[in-house]
């Protein structure tokens, strides 16, 4: 055959066999994968079967069914189908599971039916992170990205859609109409098969309709006013880029800054990120043990009572304040143009007039003051300040917190680049993985386990870049 590397004969019989174990490299990711699984009390977790019945068929250990999703999340083989073909032919995967075959139906059931005890494992490897002292710098990333899931856009619906796809059937239905009227007029301008085949897309279309205010029925009693027919989870969600957007969930995560490793994560199925931020950083907080904790947002995370829930929480937030000022807009004083005197609970305007308190109420959940200064009329400034009589400044009750973040944002002019460093990698990775369908399970309860797997997956693999196959296994074992 010339000069080439040639391989052994697969003919010939050996006396001594090569062991399986021999083939599997001491630093392989595969033991890692049995180690973490080994030290795992399986029973504490909540597993079915982690204690074996006494009678009966005898059924597959959870670890191995753990360790075989572990590996195959791990290795972008998280199909069902696909472990099961893997499993029979994969080296490393039959090392790990001692040359078990678990057919498909076991290997979902599996996960299935232990979906949050699947989700408190991926907690004790952030807990076993946390041992190592992985999570030192104190500082988090929080944010949201959109995952997609197994429901089509033509299968989601909203109101807008839902009349948009009538106001699209009446059209093909009046198209369909004009041409039998014209066969009506002259028999030869359309064919005979023709005729028929336009009476049953007028049948099929009238049907089609009858599904669609059957749709519009069961819209009236969703709360969101979204009907999604593969799964009944998915919401159709608007992305950064204009006129785009998916049916799916958004995914929250908190990434800490110095490894960037996972701390905490949730799928949610509200398609913005608004009111995620102090549930996020508890999450964050709880994970990893600082009684200190730096929290960056973006913009999108701004609320008023997220951010005084997080400094109550012990949490530090940095986020931006979204520029939604209408005034600003209009070429008016903005609210900033205006500062506050709080040992005499007056605002200095730019003209130098002074803006008294005069009243409180409430406005959309929020106690506000209200300060406006008596000299509006007459100052000069007017036209740049306000339309109106006078210039009325709302101040909410807690507005000091919103100024203590604000002066922690200007105090650190990197934070929101040192976010985007942190966490948008990793959304990146974790999507590039799962590949261009995202999610292969339905429901919200099942998609927050398939995450689960791939957020373990992903920071065991960070874990092993950063410390090494054999330390991790031997913290794992202390």
């Amino acid at each position: 055959m010339g000069r080439y590397v040639e391989g052994q004969d697969r003919t010939p019989n050996v006396l001594f066999p090569e062991r399986l174990d021999d083939w599997i490299h001491e630093d392989s990711t595969v033991r890692v994968i049995d180690v973490f699984v080994d030290e795992l009390d399986l029973r504490k977790l909540g597993f079915q079967r982690a204690d074996p019945s006494a009678t009966g068929r005898p059924g597959y250990s959870p670890a191995t069914l753990l360790k075989t999703y572990v590996y195959g999340t791990l290795n972008r083989v998280q199909s069902s189908r696909r472990l099961e073909i893997e499993a029979q032919r994969n080296l490393e995967l039959i090392w790990l599971t001692g040359r078990l075959a678990q057919d498909f139906k076991t290997i979902a059931d599996f996960r299935r039916d232990n979906g949050e005890a699947i989700r408190k494992v991926c907690k004790e490897f952030v807990l076993l992170c946390r041992r190592m002292k992985l999570f030192t710098d104190g500082i988090v990333a929080i944010d949201g990205s959109k995952f997609k899931a197994v429901n089509n856009r033509d299968k989601n619906f909203t109101d807008r859609k839902l009349q948009a796809r009538i106001e699209q059937f009446e059209d093909s239905i009046k198209r369909y109409l004009v041409k039998l009227d014209r066969a009506d007029r002259d028999a030869t301008a359309v064919l005979p098969g023709r005729v028929a085949q336009l009476r049953e897309k007028i049948a099929k279309v009238k049907q089609q309709m009858q599904a669609l205010d059957a749709i519009g029925e069961q819209m009236k009693s969703s709360e969101d006013g979204q009907i999604s027919l593969t799964d009944p989870d998915a919401r159709s969600m608007a992305t950064s880029g204009r006129g785009t957007g998916i049916v799916g969930y958004n995914v929250q995560t908190a990434v800490e800054a110095k490894h960037h490793l996972i701390v905490a994560h949730e799928v949610i199925n509200v398609g913005h990120d608004r009111g995620q931020l102090a549930d996020m950083a508890r999450l964050a907080k709880a994970a990893t043990g600082e009684e200190e904790l730096i929290a960056l947002a973006d913009r999108r995370y701004y609320e008023g009572y997220d951010i005084l829930e997080c400094e109550r929480a012990g949490v530090a937030a940095v986020v931006p304040a979204p520029m939604t000022s209408n005034n600003l807009a209009e070429g008016l004083f903005d609210e900033r143009d205006f500062v506050y005197d709080a040992k005499n609970d007056e605002y200095r305007c730019p003209a130098g007039r002074i803006a008294i308190y005069r009243f409180t109420t409430e406005e959309a959940g929020k106690t506000q003051h209200k300060y406006w200064s008596s000299e509006c009329p007459q100052c000069p400034l007017k036209p740049q300040c306000s339309k109106g009589k006078y210039r009325r400044i709302a101040r909410w009750e807690h507005e000091d917190i919103l100024e203590v973040v604000q002066q922690r944002l200007e105090g650190a002019p990197e934070a929101m680049k040192l976010r985007r460093q942190t966490v948008e990698h990793v959304f990146g990775t974790l999507k590039s993985w799962m590949g261009s369908s995202h999610f292969l399970t339905r429901t919200l309860p099942r998609v927050r386990t398939e995450m689960s797997l791939q957020v373990l997956a992903y920071n065991l693999k960070r874990t092993i870049k950063i410390l090494g196959a054999g330390p991790l296994m031997a913290a794992m074992k202390a």
